[in-house]
C-alpha cells in the first residue's frame, strides 16, 4: 500500500481523463462493449492512455469501469471478467512504463439498489469482489471505486474492494453527487466522505458531478477528515450534437480550477467525462505550480454514454393531406388561452416551476398560485430537467390547473419514453386539460441521480414535433383516426448562443416544418447575440419568449458560462455581478441585468420565459415588474 500513498506525500498526482469519449473520437462505435476493446482492440486503448501520459498524467485508470459480470452480462460476456480485467491492466502497464501509477477503475453493477433484498445486495457483491480480486492479482498499484451515485452500492463497492486488496494496496473511494453535493438518497459529500474512510477507503473523493465547480464545493468538506482527496470533474454540462455528447469546459478553465484545488489540498485531480489530453496537460501545469514530483499520474476510464438520437420519422408530415381519417386542425388561436394571447399579440409571461422530488406538491401550487396573483399567464414544467427523478409534470400540471385556475405548459422529453410511451403521454396529457407543450429532446441519464438508467430517444425533439402535430389532425403515428384531433400549441427550445449556430438555426427550421409554433429561447445575457438570433429567424415567422435566467451570485454567473452549454454571460456582466458581492445584492443585481436584457427586445419578442433561481419565483415578478403594464409592439406573432 506504502508506493501510491507515499508518492502523495510527496506532493499532489495528476489524474489522466475520460477514456470513453476518447474512443468514440476515434471512431469507435458507442453501442460497443469499451471493456472488451482491451482484447480486441488494445492498440487503441493503449493509445489513449500513452496520449494522457504525454500529457503529464501520472495516474492512469484501467478501462474496467464496467468490466463486472453484472454489467458484461447485456454483451454476453459475464465469464470474461478475467480475462478482460487483466488485458486491462496488462494494455495500462505497457503505456504506464515508470511515468505512471495504474489503479484499476471499479464502477457500479448496473444494478439499481434503492431498498435492496439480501438477494440482491449479495449479488452485487458478488461482482464487485469478483472483478476486484482479478485487478489486485493483476498487479494495480490501487483499487478506483468511482461514479457511484447509491450509498449502499458505494459501500459494497469499498467493502470488497477492501477485502480484495488485502492491506497490500490502497482503496480510492470516489463518489458522484448532484449539485447539491448529495448522493441519490441525500447523504452530503462531506458525509459520505466520512463514511467512505469508515469502509477502509485510504483516499476519498468526488468525480463525475457536472463540472469543477461542483466538484470543488463538493470535496472542499471533505479535506477536514485529514486523508488524500481526489477529484475528477467533467468537462461541465454536455450537449447532445447529432449522436454525440458535447461537452464546453475549456482546457483553460480547468486549469484555473486544478490550481484552486491543490492550493487547497487536494491530493488528486483530472478529467472525467468529456475532458481531454489537453484538459490534462492544464491539470499538470497547475500541478507543478503546486510542488508536484516529477514521477507518475493519471486515471479514469469513464465510459461516456453516448446518446443516439432516434430516429425522427421524416417519412411523417406534420401538415398531412386530407382524408377521410383526418380531422379538422383546430386554429392556433382557438388552441389554449396562452395562444390566443400571443396570436393577438398581448406580451405573455411564462415562469418555470419544476415537479418536487418526492410527494409534496404544496411548494410548487404556492408558487403558482403567487405568481398568477403577480400577473405571469402561465406556468412552465420541465420533464425531468438534467435527468433528475421527479415527479411526473402531468400531474403536476392538472393540480396546477385545477387549484390555480391557470394555464401550463407541459415540456415532453424523448429521453424517458419510446413512441408508443410518448404517443400515451401525449393523449393523457389532452384528456386531462394540459394544452401547451414545449418539445425537447431531454438531458442525457449520465447527468441525474441515476446515470445507469437507460436513455431511449426513440424520437428526438424532431420526431416528437411530427407526431405531436399530427395528432392536432386527429391521426396517430400509424395513420389510423383518433375519433378527434388534439388542440395542442406546440413550442420548441432554441439556444441563440448555441456552440453550432448555423446548425441550430437548420434544426429550427426543421423544427417549424415539423409543427413547432413557438420558440422558447435559452437564457440569453449578451444583447447583441439576442438581436442577431431574432434577426436571423425573423423569416420564420414564429413567436419568441425570450429566456431569462436572473443571475444570483457571480459564482453562478461563472457556473453558467463556463459549463452549461449554450450559454454566454459576458465578462461584463460577470464583472457587475463580481461587484455585486453576494446575498441580496447580488439578485438584485441580476434581477436588473434580466430586466436591461428584456428591455432591448420587448418590442421585437411575444413575451418572456423566465426561470427563477433556487426556487426564488419572487425574482420573476421583479423582472417583468412594469413590464405588463405596457401596450405590446410586437406586430408579428404567427404561428
Amino acid at each position: 500500500m506504502a508506493r501510491l500513498l507515499e508518492a502523495l506525500e510527496g506532493g499532489p498526482l495528476v489524474v489522466d481523463g475520460a477514456m470513453g469519449s476518447q474512443l468514440f473520437e476515434r471512431g469507435i462505435l458507442h453501442n460497443a462493449c469499451l471493456e472488451e476493446l482491451c482484447v480486441s482492440k488494445p492498440e487503441v486503448i493503449r493509445k489513449v492512455h500513452e496520449d494522457y501520459v504525454r500529457a503529464g498524467a501520472q495516474v492512469l485508470e484501467t478501462n474496467t469501469f464496467g468490466a463486472n459480470a453484472m454489467r458484461l452480462e447485456k454483451y454476453g460476456l459475464a465469464t470474461k471478467v478475467k480475462e478482460l480485467n487483466e488485458a486491462a491492466v496488462k494494455v495500462a502497464r505497457d503505456a504506464a512504463g515508470a511515468k505512471a501509477f495504474v489503479v484499476g477503475a471499479l464502477g457500479p453493477s448496473g444494478y439499481f439498489l434503492g431498498e435492496a433484498l439480501p438477494d440482491d445486495l449479495s449479488k452485487v457483491r458478488a461482482a464487485l469482489h469478483e472483478q476486484a480480486s482479478v485487478l489486485v492479482d493483476s498487479g494495480v498499484d490501487g483499487i478506483l471505486v468511482e461514479t457511484f451515485r447509491q450509498t449502499n452500492e458505494l459501500r459494497i463497492a469499498i467493502e470488497s474492494a477492501v477485502a480484495a486488496a488485502g492491506g497490500k494496496i490502497p482503496v480510492i473511494a470516489s463518489a458522484s453527487v448532484d449539485e447539491r453535493s448529495r448522493m441519490a438518497d441525500g447523504t452530503s459529500s462531506a458525509e459520505i466522505a466520512r463514511l467512505m474512510r469508515e469502509w477502509g477507503a485510504s483516499v476519498v473523493g468526488v468525480n463525475c458531478c457536472d463540472g469543477p465547480m461542483n466538484v470543488l464545493e463538493a470535496i472542499t468538506p471533505m479535506l477536514e477528515l485529514g486523508i488524500p482527496v481526489w477529484a475528477v470533474p467533467n468537462a461541465g454540462l454536455p450537449r447532445r450534437v447529432d449522436e454525440r455528447l458535447v461537452y464546453v469546459s475549456t482546457s483553460e478553465y480547468f486549469g484555473v480550477y486544478a490550481r484552486r484545488m491543490f492550493k487547497l489540498g487536494v491530493k488528486l485531480v483530472g478529467g472525467c467525462c468529456g475532458t481531454t489530453p489537453d484538459h490534462v496537460r492544464r491539470i499538470a501545469a497547475a500541478a507543478r505550480m503546486a510542488g508536484a514530483a516529477e514521477r507518475g499520474a493519471t486515471a479514469q476510464g469513464e465510459s461516456d454514454a453516448v446518446i443516439r438520437a432516434g430516429e425522427s420519422f421524416e417519412a411523417w408530415s406534420a401538415d398531412p393531406p386530407e382524408s377521410p381519417s383526418s380531422a379538422k386542425c383546430v386554429p392556433f388561436a382557438d388552441r389554449s388561452d396562452l395562444a390566443a394571447k400571443i396570436a393577438r399579440g398581448q406580451f405573455v409571461v411564462s415562469v418555470e416551476v419544476n415537479p418536487p422530488v418526492g410527494l409534496d406538491l404544496a411548494k410548487a401550487i404556492g408558487a403558482a398560485k403567487m405568481l398568477k396573483a403577480g400577473g405571469v399567464d402561465v406556468i412552465n414544467i420541465a420533464d425531468g430537467a438534467r435527468a433528475q427523478a421527479r415527479m411526473g409534470n402531468v400531474a403536476m400540471a392538472m393540480r396546477v390547473q385545477e387549484q390555480c385556475g391557470m394555464e401550463t405548459i407541459l415540456h415532453v422529453c424523448g429521453r424517458d419514453r419510446n413512441l408508443l410511451g410518448t404517443l400515451a403521454h401525449l393523449l393523457a396529457a389532452h384528456e386531462l386539460g394540459v394544452k401547451n407543450l414545449v418539445i425537447v429532446t431531454g438531458d442525457p441519464p449520465k447527468m441525474g441521480d441515476f446515470p445507469d438508467a437507460s436513455a431511449v430517444y426513440d424520437l428526438d425533439s424532431i420526431g416528437i414535433l411530427k407526431l405531436a402535430a399530427r395528432l392536432n389532425y386527429g391521426i396517430d403515428p400509424g395513420g389510423k383516426a383518433l375519433g378527434g384531433a388534439t388542440r395542442f400549441v406546440l413550442a420548441t427550445g432554441a439556444e441563440p448562443a448555441a456552440l453550432n449556430y448555423e446548425r441550430e438555426l437548420a434544426r429550427l427550421k426543421q423544427k417549424k416544418l415539423a409543427g413547432a409554433q413557438i420558440v422558447m429561447t435559452q437564457p440569453v445575457y449578451d444583447p447583441a447575440v439576442l438581436e442577431k438570433f431574432l434577426e436571423d429567424i425573423a423569416p420564420l415567422g414564429l413567436p419568441v419568449l425570450v429566456g431569462l435566467l436572473p443571475l444570483a451570485s457571480y459564482r453562478n454567473a461563472e457556473f453558467l458560462h463556463n459549463e452549461v452549454p449554450g450559454m454566454q454571460v459576458p465578462e461584463a456582466v460577470r464583472e457587475r455581478m463580481r461587484k455585486a458581492g453576494s446575498g441580496a445584492q447580488a439578485r438584485k443585481e441580476g434581477v436588473a441585468i434580466a430586466r436591461e436584457m428584456l428591455a432591448a427586445v420587448r418590442s421585437r419578442v411575444a413575451g418572456a420565459y423566465i426561470m427563477p433561481p433556487l426556487e426564488r419565483y419572487e425574482l420573476a415578478l421583479e423582472v417583468v415588474d412594469g413590464f405588463l403594464e405596457s401596450e405590446p409592439a410586437l406586430t408579428t406573432a404567427k404561428a
